[in-house]
């Protein structure tokens, strides 16, 4: 029983010592590089911070902090690690066909639409609302803002390239999206690539922001947010969800993952469920 607790107590001072180790790495970061990762769910940065470990083989965090200090590249590699970049075209199709059903008549009463994709990652979802809005006939007058915190992975977005492989997913979502045509159409292939018609790209522009640090950049009529908020504690999730209500115009529309609500947070007040099961909201004051 002596051994038990002794095993136990000591098992309870190892991960305080982690969570400290932790904390001292993520100020860190913050301090070198602006970016703030203080405030995301620490276990979803912990598997991230263990991952890295293992590749490179160190035994401590703090032996990773020492290298994010004092080698060359490697803070910016830790970096790229933190970056949420799961994504895929017209994802959870669902949403996409409330989108196209519930939302789009309403833009289609504005002489200009603004839509912000926050957390874009490699842009397979920009891309996916960049066909709808053609289909619909109001990508001539809709500016897509695609802004993510990695500039590497908002790089690849740019291009508009995406693996083969994949296109037979991407298909399948696309036609329960509501999808009008073959999707083929949007891209010619290679037998390793689908490269996507530029003209996609024609109203959408790629930019570097971070939710945690920074500040609203214009006023939306859509803000597209959808399975990022999860990675963040409840307090940085009400600071960007206030971030996006002061983003948004009247009447503006807000969508979010199938993980995440506005239910319990204080900006609640301020909005009505469009399509609930698919956590669209609509700003009315």
């Amino acid at each position: 029983m002596d051994n038990y607790y002794e095993n136990g107590e000591l098992e309870g001072v190892n991960i305080q010592y982690e969570e400290m180790e932790v904390d001292f790495l993520l100020e860190a970061i913050y301090r070198l590089s602006g970016f703030d990762f203080r405030q995301y769910n620490k276990s979803s940065i912990s598997r991230r911070i263990h991952n890295r470990m293992k590749i490179n083989g160190i035994s401590t965090i703090t032996g990773l902090l020492e290298k994010v200090i004092h080698e060359e590249g490697y803070l910016e590699q830790l970096l790229n690690d933190f970056s949420i970049n799961v994504t895929e075209m017209f994802r959870n199709p669902s949403f996409f066909k409330a989108f196209r059903e519930e939302v789009v008549p309403i833009l289609r009463e504005y002489p200009e639409i603004r839509i912000w994709h926050a957390g874009c990652a490699t842009g397979e979802e920009v891309y996916s609302m960049a066909i709808l809005l053609e289909e619909e006939g109001l990508k001539d007058k809709a500016v897509i803002y695609a802004t993510d915190m990695n500039e590497q992975v908002l790089e690849k977005a740019s291009k508009g390239i995406f693996p083969i492989q994949k296109m037979q997913a991407y298909t399948k979502n696309y036609m329960l999206a509501g999808g009008s045509k073959a999707f083929s159409e949007y891209y010619k292939a290679d037998y390793q690539h689908a490269y996507f018609h530029p003209s996609l790209l024609e109203n959408i522009i790629f930019a570097q922001h971070n939710l945690v640090t920074d500040q609203s950049f214009n006023e939306f009529h859509v803000i597209i947010c959808r399975n990022v908020l999860i990675y963040f504690n409840s307090e940085l999730q009400e600071q960007v969800q206030e971030l996006f209500y002061q983003s948004l115009s009247p009447a503006g529309v807000l969508g979010l993952g199938d993980k995440e609500t506005l239910k319990f947070s204080r900006v609640m007040e301020n909005y009505q469920e469009l399509v609930g099961s698919e956590r669209i909201y609509q700003r009315f004051k």
